[in-house]
């Protein structure tokens, strides 16, 4: 019995914003290419996530023609950061936007269709390598192959078996906007894991986005996973009202992104969540799933052209190096440290103190940012300081 496949330049699994984008990346480098987009659920469709758009999110899509997705979405300016008696509330230096998922990733996804990529609702079975080809599902096969498919990817599982990585689980939920949460984004650390908070970000709809997360325990941790009550009774605790006014609760695990990231040789590429690819101090992973979707679409175009698809992996791994790797490093160092609730206060009333340390704080948990000697410096004397910082509340625009 045979069986008949379908052959594409580009086999995307996964059509959210790591996918989309990685369609558009393609067909921005050729708009020939053959480029398919698989995915298991139909758009519009939900996602549990912060919802939170930063400026470098928007300065990548402009790349690809798709900046000016959120465009009709209001944005904010400010920015609350505090834990107990520590707090910093000030003007970020680019204005970032809270737009729901569910408009988001649609419109991207048609975009990418725009562009000429076919989308197709699918939910991959598996994914196999040999004699030249990659073929999904046991039928479709792509020159090159791209795993968009989230956290718990198929793509990943099928490349590089199943792994360990460090992970956070938050739940997200949407409450109507109190005139302290509007305009602004707030994030309120808790007691437990850290790093462990809450959020508050204001959609500008009347509704705000909200939520709760924590680190989970590693291998060898006695203790549990936090439940469903637990995680919706910490973000009560930290923001009063947003757990008793919220609805639509969803969850979800964040594979945290590592001191250094892999790619393999060959034809198939990850790229966002798929890849581990989440901010460890932060739990963003927006800018990362959109700045790598591209870069691997990028490549495998330009691959497929030369006749190279093996090469594929080589090049998107150098290329989201070159990007993220000293970044990673810094975040990851920043995660560790701020595993100690001494040093999340540090950085807060370093923040609060410097303009420039608040700035860096901002790009190194939205962007690409990196710990300078400036924040280094700031942290350092808040430790040795403690509370007997003078700290101001407030940082204004300079």
């Amino acid at each position: 019995m045979t069986t008949t496949s379908e052959s594409w330049d580009l086999v995307v699994v996964g059509a959210g914003p790591a996918g989309s984008s990685a369609a558009l990346g393609a067909l921005t480098q050729d708009p020939t290419l053959r480029v398919l987009l698989l995915d298991r659920s139909d758009f519009p469709r939900d996602k549990s996530c912060g919802d939170g758009i930063a400026p470098h999110v928007l300065d990548a899509l402009t790349e690809v023609g798709a900046g000016d997705v959120v465009d009709d979405w209001t944005p904010i300016r400010r920015l609350e950061l505090s834990r107990g008696t520590a707090r910093v509330d000030g003007a970020m230096d680019r204005e970032v936007h809270v737009v729901p998922r569910q408009v988001f990733d649609a419109r991207l996804v048609e975009r990418a269709v725009a562009a000429g990529a076919v989308l197709r609702r699918h939910r991959a079975s598996s994914v196999t390598t040999g004699a030249g080809r990659v073929t999904v599902s046991g039928s479709i096969e792509g020159r090159v192959v791209l795993g968009a498919d989230g956290a718990h990817s198929l793509v990943r599982t099928a490349l590089l078996g199943r792994r360990r990585d460090p992970r956070a689980l938050a739940i997200r939920g949407y409450a109507p906007t109190t005139p302290e949460l509007e305009g602004r984004q707030v994030i309120r650390y808790g007691e437990r894991r850290q790093p462990s908070y809450a959020w508050a970000f204001d959609r500008g709809d009347g509704l705000a986005n909200v939520g709760y997360g924590e680190l989970l325990p590693g291998e060898g941790d006695s203790r549990g996973a936090p439940s469903r009550q637990l995680l919706l009774d910490e973000l009560e605790s930290l923001i009063p009202g947003a757990a008793s006014t919220g609805s639509g609760w969803l969850g979800h695990h964040l594979p945290l992104s590592g001191w250094r990231w892999d790619q393999p040789d060959g034809p198939v590429l990850l790229a966002g969540d798929a890849a581990g690819l989440i901010n460890p101090m932060t739990g963003e992973g927006l800018y990362y799933a959109v700045a790598t979707g591209i870069a691997a679409g990028r490549t495998a175009a330009r691959c497929v052209a030369a006749g190279e698809p093996d090469a594929a992996g080589v090049r998107h791994r150098r290329d989201v190096r070159r990007l993220l790797g000293t970044h990673l490093k810094h975040t990851w160092t920043a995660s560790r440290l701020s595993r100690s609730p001494a040093v999340v206060d540090a950085g807060i009333r370093a923040a609060a103190r410097d303009r420039r340390a608040f700035d860096t704080l901002v790009e190194l948990g939205l962007g690409d940012g990196r710990i300078d000697a400036r924040l280094a410096s700031g942290l350092l004397r808040s430790l040795v300081l403690g509370t007997r910082v003078d700290r101001p509340s407030m940082m204004e625009t300079p």
